[in-house]
Parts: structure tokens; C-alpha cells; sequence
């Protein structure tokens, strides 16, 4: 079995407000559970308004098919934030 971990750096510079980021990420976080069936979860600068970090976990018998599965999440992720995903790592244990 292994696991998939896909970490996304995320700079929000329009939100002025927790309210405002609260939104974008719940919004983001719902449609990548919908549509991949992956687990998603704030990592840290939960109290910083214009950055966040996204963690995106799966597990699968098999590594391509993970590694496929991330990767469309990432490009999902950069189709809905735009330039706003400033930096990620992928992982597996």
C-alpha cells in the first residue's frame, strides 16, 4: 500500500479578511473532495490572512496510479487558484 501526499503552498494577496480566505478554501477543498475522492486538510497560517497550506492525501495499491491521481489534483488545483499556487512537493510513503 502506499500513500500519496501532495502539499500546496498558497498565496492568497486579493483576501482581506480570515472570512475571505475561509471561503476560497472551502470552496477549493470541497470541489478536490467531490471530484477526486481525496482527503484535504489545512496545515498551517491558519491565521494568516493572505497564505495557506492545503495538504491533499491519498492511498492506492499502486504508485503510477497515485502519482496520476495527485497530479491531476495539482492541475485542478492550478486551474481553479491560478498563479496563487506558489509552490508544492509531492510525496509517498
Amino acid at each position: 500500500m502506499r500513500v500519496g501526499v501532495l502539499r500546496l503552498e498558497i498565496r492568497l494577496p486579493y483576501c482581506h479578511s480570515l472570512k475571505e480566505r475561509r471561503a476560497v478554501l472551502r470552496k477549493m477543498r470541497d470541489r478536490l473532495r467531490s471530484r477526486f475522492n481525496v482527503a484535504v486538510a489545512e496545515l498551517n497560517h491558519r491565521d494568516v490572512w493572505q497564505s495557506a497550506t492545503l495538504g491533499v492525501v491519498s492511498v492506492s495499491d499502486s504508485q503510477p496510479v497515485l502519482e496520476g491521481l495527485l497530479q491531476e489534483v495539482l492541475r485542478e488545483s492550478e486551474r481553479i487558484l491560478g498563479d496563487d499556487v506558489a509552490n508544492y512537493t509531492l510525496d509517498f510513503l
